[in-house]
């Protein structure tokens, strides 16, 4: 079922709305472009968002984030999606998919946030207040460890030798296994916290996006943020407004480089942006 990836057209998209939700037929569909890996997005309308699922690892996030995040808006400084509807399978189409409220603002980029001094404080401030948000219940999120990723992660090193230091991301992912695992009580996490899921406007966040990633645990994938978007100087800023001890920081930079490589050898090779962000994300975490 991975490897599954249905076609997906504005006709398509534009017979589910109408079938599905009638009050909302006939409005001027527009394809969002560069969307993200997971989703197809088309704006409906002049309010309205709709989110299909490129493949089967992103078919559970309608239902998530209709379910936790109206819960979790309100105790959060960032607007974040406001889920409207949870559609059906149909036509062809397999999976549920989502219609939320659409967000201004454009995708996130180094050139705009790395340096300024405002940027490390609002992301810290989100994830602060995020991790703050009573979690007696909420999803698991991906439960995978460090560990638990340690065969793909090496593996992951030995195809980038010939365009990273793979001895360098040896000792930092064994760094990372080594580290002194969350031994607090479980909080909040957005899970896949890097620029492509923040939307900014005039060089302000504005904005923080999917959430297929939530859960509760170990906040430390949160960290991959500081290797994506921030400069050395921002990074020093965010870890001291958030507050993170050494062992979190170390695992923090150990899953920017396991999903950094990751992502690199599943789309740099077919989409340069893709690329150049993973490249930093890879090079920004073994720096530190």
């Amino acid at each position: 079922m991975t490897t599954v990836r249905p076609a997906i057209t504005g006709e398509l998209v534009g017979r589910l709305v109408d079938t599905q939700f009638p009050r909302w037929a006939g409005l001027p569909l527009r394809l969002v472009e560069p969307a993200g890996s997971d989703h197809v997005i088309h704006r409906l309308g002049d309010e309205l968002a709709v989110r299909l699922p490129r493949h089967a690892g992103a078919i559970g996030q309608a239902e998530k984030e209709a379910r936790w995040l109206p819960r979790l808006a309100p105790h959060l400084p960032l607007p974040v999606p406001v889920p409207v509807a949870v559609g059906r399978p149909g036509f062809g189409y397999p999976w549920p998919w989502a219609v939320s409220r659409w967000l201004d603002g454009e995708m996130a980029t180094v050139e705009g946030l790395a340096d300024a001094p405002h940027t490390a404080v609002v992301l810290a401030g989100f994830l602060d207040a995020l991790q703050r948000v009573p979690c007696t219940e909420g999803p698991s999120g991906d439960t995978r460890t460090l560990a638990d990723r340690d065969g793909e992660t090496r593996a992951a090193i030995a195809r980038a030798a010939g365009v990273f230091d793979a001895a360098a991301m040896t000792v930092l992912w064994q760094a990372a296994l080594d580290a002194p695992r969350w031994d607090r009580p479980p909080v909040w996490f957005h899970g896949d916290f890097h620029t492509g899921n923040l939307l900014a406007v005039r060089d302000r966040i504005r904005a923080v996006i999917d959430f297929g990633g939530l859960g509760v645990g170990d906040p430390a994938r949160d960290m991959t943020i500081a290797f994506t978007l921030l400069s050395p100087g921002g990074r020093a800023t965010f870890r001291k407004a958030l507050r993170v001890d050494e062992a979190t920081w170390t695992r923090g930079r150990g899953w920017a480089l396991a999903t950094g490589l990751n992502a690199y050898h599943s789309y740099a090779a077919t989409n340069a942006r893709v690329a150049a962000q993973t490249t930093r994300q890879i090079t920004q975490a073994l720096a530190g």
